[in-house]
């Protein structure tokens, strides 16, 4: 391993910030101020090393306390983890949310992208910017979606500090998390300014229209139970799936989740039962659970409502799934953009751990587990179940080709299992009513409910909860969807475009292949003919560009050459067009073929349906 430590000293705060997470340093080679004798050999070895995967919440800690991370604070972090800083700079260096460069310890982040750009977010971005100059102590940065797409356009405020929070503004701003009324610029700059007088931030049953109906098997409790209060939790029905799974033992509860036919709600469809028990099965120990909350397609905002309105229904059931398969410690990679879910998932965590629901004994059963939470830093790639698990080992977030699939060799190289919020929630109604009621709901190949994020050129937008076989105009009908209809972007921009007549296609995996469109995480984006869609198109392929991680040529170059096609369209028309629509097939038809993960296989889907479905530049 080669170590090469610069010459540049951490400030205190730096220094206090990585030993509030590690402890103080035992040795100078670790960083302490001590005598240079004990740097004559190395310290830690094996148990250093071993510790790599701190490094992202390593440099969170720089981040939040200072700003950004400074040469010296990196140097620091670096010799406690006996990490190569040159390695160490590449992770800090991958994420968004992390500067190297000096910057103000305020930074008002605002989304530009699908649904806040259509609903005036490059007028915000212009006159924040305007009005947040050098001497404001506060820097404006553009970027890609917060989750936050019910209430936008929206803006994210961060202020570094021993005492950091965030607020968010989505129509308004607030103290952790987003507002109501459209984010006015007035409204934006006084969160940046003062994120500590923000207002506080309205309920999560906000962003659910149907609320509360406790019909609803997903979001029955949101907005009706106190999502703080583990006794009210108990009281509408909480844990009562962890008992029948103790009742069942880990094979049952497998055999229920595959009986029921629940498959994953990330967009790939996969049979979660299938997955539990090719991890259940492996010989090789230690089995992980991590729950993928980092849900950062645009225009998916699901798994933030959940885990801010119901935090305890994802702590039973990643209980329930870690009991199934084997598991006794548990990852919960939450988005870095969720600052008031970080919260609710810390209290249920530690309310639930207080109370015997975690932690060695489980409900006096004899099974352990206890769960972890990891931030996320602003990128998309970690969606992908590899990617994330790189990420939280420490390492860039970089796919890993596959096989060995995660069942096998997944989070330090040990079988895991990796299910997102909402298939995770799934698992409760699927005890609660047993596997035959579940599958009784919705259509034979997609069963139970499914939730939707609707936005965009509607009047109710938010999470709505169907069972599976509702049509896509039954579900706009519900959310108000608005006159002059031009296009609805189904599964975000991973997804596919179709035309208005075109709103009866059944909202089920299968019924959206059948239809040559996705039916991916649930993102409905409903787009009115005062949307540009060129500059839609536009914003896509910049999106594709900017989170590419680079890895493999297909997508590195194609996202590329696909943004400057669609450029140089822009701008052209005739015979140019003809030429770079026909490239940008080529282009499309290499990185579906030959990328390494799903970011670059669908980068170019929504640019093809839009062009080949909506005749976009006819």
């Amino acid at each position: 391993m080669d170590l090469r430590f610069g010459d540049s000293k951490p400030t205190d705060e730096e220094r206090a910030a990585v030993d509030a997470l590690l402890g103080p340093p035992e040795s100078s080679w670790e960083g302490a101020d001590r005598s240079d004798a004990d740097l004559r050999w190395a310290r830690g070895g094996r148990a250093a090393r071993d510790r790599r995967d701190l490094l992202l919440p390593g440099l969170h800690a720089l981040n939040d306390r200072v700003g950004w991370i400074s040469e010296g604070g990196l140097d620091y972090l670096c010799r406690r983890l006996t990490v190569p800083p040159s390695e160490a700079y590449g992770v800090a260096t991958f994420y968004s949310m992390f500067s190297v460069r000096p910057r103000p310890a305020t930074v008002l982040h605002v989304c530009t992208d699908l649904a806040c750009a259509a609903a005036g977010a490059p007028r915000l971005c212009e006159a924040a910017e305007a009005r947040l100059g050098p001497e404001s102590g506060v820097t404006v940065e553009r970027g890609p979606c917060l989750g936050l797409c019910e209430r936008a356009p929206a803006a994210l405020v961060v202020r570094a500090g021993e005492d950091a929070a965030g607020a968010t503004a989505g129509g308004g701003v607030t103290r952790a998390a987003a507002v109501s009324a459209p984010a006015a610029p007035d409204a934006v700059v006084r969160a940046a300014l003062a994120p500590e007088n923000a207002p506080e931030e309205p309920p999560a049953a906000l962003a659910v229209p149907q609320a509360p109906d406790p019909g609803l098997l997903l979001l029955g409790r949101v907005g009706t139970v106190d999502p703080a209060d583990l006794d009210d939790y108990r009281a509408h029905g909480g844990y009562t799936a962890l008992r029948r799974a103790f009742a069942l033992g880990p094979a049952g509860v497998i055999r229920e989740v595959t009986d029921s036919g629940l498959l994953g709600r990330g967009g790939a469809a996969f049979p979660t039962g299938r997955k539990w028990q090719a991890t259940a099965s492996q010989p090789d120990h230690p089995h992980y659970l991590v729950c993928n909350a980092d849900e950062s397609e645009p225009g998916t905002f699901k798994d933030r409502v959940l885990m801010e309105g119901d935090p305890y229904a994802l702590v039973e059931a990643m209980t329930i799934a870690a009991y199934a398969t084997g598991a006794r410690h548990g990852y919960l990679y939450l988005r870095g953009e969720y600052p008031r879910a970080l919260v609710r998932m810390e209290h249920a965590i530690a309310q639930a751990r207080a109370r015997g629901l975690l932690g060695d004994d489980v409900l006096g059963q004899g099974f352990s587990f206890d769960i972890e939470i990891r931030r996320g830093a602003g990128a998309y790639i970690c969606g992908e179940e590899t990617a994330l698990f790189n990420s939280i080992e420490g390492f860039r977030g970089e796919p890993r080709s596959k096989p060995p699939f995660p069942a096998e060799k997944g989070l330090f190289g040990k079988p895991t299992v990796a299910n997102n919020v909402e298939t995770l929630v799934n698992v409760l109604p699927v005890l609660t009513l047993g596997a035959q009621a579940y599958a009784a709901i919705g259509t034979g190949a997609s069963t139970g409910p499914k939730l939707f994020c609707v936005s965009g050129s509607v009047d109710r937008p938010g999470i709505y909860e169907l069972t599976f076989g509702a049509t896509l105009g039954e579900l706009l009908t519900l959310a108000g969807v608005r006159d002059g209809l031009r296009a609805v972007l189904l599964g975000g921009a991973a997804g596919g475009f179709v035309r208005p007549d075109e709103l009866d296609i059944p909202l089920t995996f299968e019924g959206t292949r059948e239809a040559g469109t996705t039916l991916g995480s649930g993102v409905v984006m409903a787009f009115d003919d005062t949307v540009p869609l060129p500059r839609l198109l536009l914003r896509i392929a910049e999106f594709f560009r900017d989170e590419s991680c680079g890895q493999c040529v297909p997508c590195r170059v194609g996202t590329v050459r696909q943004e400057e096609a669609l450029h140089r369209i822009a701008e052209r028309t005739g015979a140019d067009a003809a030429a770079d629509i026909t490239l940008l097939r080529e282009v499309g038809r290499a990185m579906r073929d030959a990328s390494i993960c799903g970011l670059g296989q669908t980068a170019w889907n929504a640019v093809e349906s839009a062009i080949d479905r909506l005749g976009a530049y006819e």
